[in-house]
């Protein structure tokens, strides 16, 4: 028996959710074990800066914010099994990174 821990990042949390639900559908097939999601604290990513860049004018500023969501699942299986949950299908607005142990 082997473990993987699957760290799942991405600023749209319901593509995360997705995904998860198909390890999860394929976990239950399989009888693996598996924990989780978890999920983890987002991350923020602000930037402000200044409308007019010459100076001139009045001091407006502008925002921009961008949200990271991050899911973490293990999974106990064969390596046979492991190598199956790398089918599922992934957005490409989601990160997966798969650490074997």
């Amino acid at each position: 028996m082997s473990k993987a821990r699957i760290t799942l990042s991405g600023d749209n949390p319901g593509d995360l959710d997705g995904v998860v639900k198909q390890i999860k559908e394929l976990a239950t097939v399989l009888s693996m074990k598996m924990h989780g999601p978890i999920r983890l604290p987002r991350k923020k990513l602000e930037i402000s800066c200044r409308r007019t860049p010459c100076g001139d004018g009045s001091d407006t500023y502008e925002h921009w914010e961008k949200r990271i969501f991050k899911r973490l699942v293990d999974v106990e299986g064969d390596e046979k099994m492991i190598k199956q949950l790398l089918r599922v299908k992934v957005p490409s607005t989601v990160l997966v990174k798969i650490s074997l142990t």
